[in-house]
């Protein structure tokens, strides 16, 4: 069974002869964690677009793959795309990447001009920085968040620039930025709007799923969680959504990569996992039993710890632990009493709750 590197590979036709599916969408949102600086015209610059085929040829390796997440795979995925007809002559530009700490934003996207002459928006997910991280982390307790509010203006910008039908996706927070910016865009780009792709990326509050804004795109939205999807399932409630197979286990089926493919589609299953449901459970029962004051001081309090370290990005986080260990533990003896006495309660609930489920799994 194969993944969306051997879908690139072996996939001949070009986009006007078959049609765009929902493994293309995962190929290119996948596509869009590379680093395309000095390859890909910004948004700033008033560039000619350039195609997958030469960004291969520019050979800035290095830099297009400094901290991507598995850089292995998807340097075989930038070659098999370079090489495939359906792929290779598709075009890049009006790249943007930023990091913003002060505002605890993460933002990535990139536009795709497509041979079927529609245009498809990638919105990146998190990456290495860890102000990403928090970002997510600050959907449990407000919205919109910077990224999302950036998606929509990205969305209108290409909208005012590129002619013709759009696609959007993206995938984990991708993918929630392609919906967030799909409901909040202005009629007339929304009805340009063929396709919106969330490829395990989280939901939204109840109340969104409520609102006419969402029920006029909902019908457009293609939603795809591995089966022991974690991320995907955060604030799932009222989303429909497909279950792919996916050759890792637990929340390691997040990676694209493991996703199996078959011909030109995903491989199916029928439902989540029992993990999966358990988990999703445990984590919406503790979320709504906090306030939305006390998500933040929780949420502000373990990032307050974590940036003790002086780690930007996850791998920095990860080397001399040692250190970084007795980092935290110094961070976690400047936290006042009572947040500390709040901290060990909500954490206390929390595996109380993932007991309690797992002693009760048909309920």
């Amino acid at each position: 069974m194969g993944n969306i590197i051997d879908y690139a590979e072996k996939e001949m036709a070009r986009m006007w002869l078959k049609s765009f599916n929902a493994v293309d969408s995962l190929v290119l949102s996948q596509f869009s964690y590379i680093h395309f600086d000095h390859l890909v015209p910004s948004l700033l610059e008033e560039a000619a677009p350039v195609r997958i085929g030469d960004v291969l040829k520019a050979e800035f390796f290095e830099q297009m793959f400094r901290d991507v997440r598995d850089a292995d795979s998807n340097r075989k995925l930038l070659f098999a795309l370079a090489a495939s007809p359906r792929f290779r002559d598709i075009q890049l530009s009006y790249y943007v990447d930023k990091v913003e700490p002060v505002l605890e934003k993460q933002f990535s996207a990139l536009t795709f001009l497509l041979e079927d002459q529609t245009a498809y928006i990638a919105y990146r997910g998190t990456d290495a920085n860890l102000i990403g991280w928090k970002e997510d982390f600050n959907m449990a307790f407000t919205s919109p968040v910077p990224s999302q509010e950036e998606g929509v203006g990205y969305l209108q910008t290409i909208a005012g620039w590129v002619p013709g039908l759009l696609r959007i996706g993206g995938h984990s927070k991708g993918g929630n930025i392609a919906v967030y910016s799909a409901m909040k865009c202005d009629a007339g780009v929304q009805d340009r709007i063929i396709g919106i792709y969330n490829h395990d990326g989280p939901g939204f509050v109840d109340s969104v799923f409520e609102t006419q804004e969402y029920n006029k795109i909902k019908d457009r939205v293609h939603k795809t969680l591995p089966q022991s999807s974690l991320v995907g399932m955060l604030m799932q409630h009222l989303e429909n959504y497909q279950v792919v197979e996916s050759k890792r286990f637990g929340i390691l089926q997040h990676d694209p990569f493991s996703w199996f493919v078959e011909n030109d589609d995903f491989r199916y299953a029928e439902k989540v996992s029992l993990a999966a449901m358990h988990r999703h459970k445990t984590i919406d029962q503790w979320l709504s039993a906090l306030s939305k004051e006390q998500r933040e001081l929780f949420i502000d309090t373990l990032y307050q710890v974590i940036e003790a370290t002086d780690s930007d990005t996850i791998y920095e986080f990860s080397e001399d632990w040692l250190k970084k260990a007795l980092a935290m533990l110094n961070a976690l003896k400047n936290i006042d009493s009572e947040t500390m006495k709040f901290m060990g309660e909500t954490i206390n609930d929390l595996v109380k709750l993932s007991i309690k489920n797992l002693r009760m799994p048909g309920k």
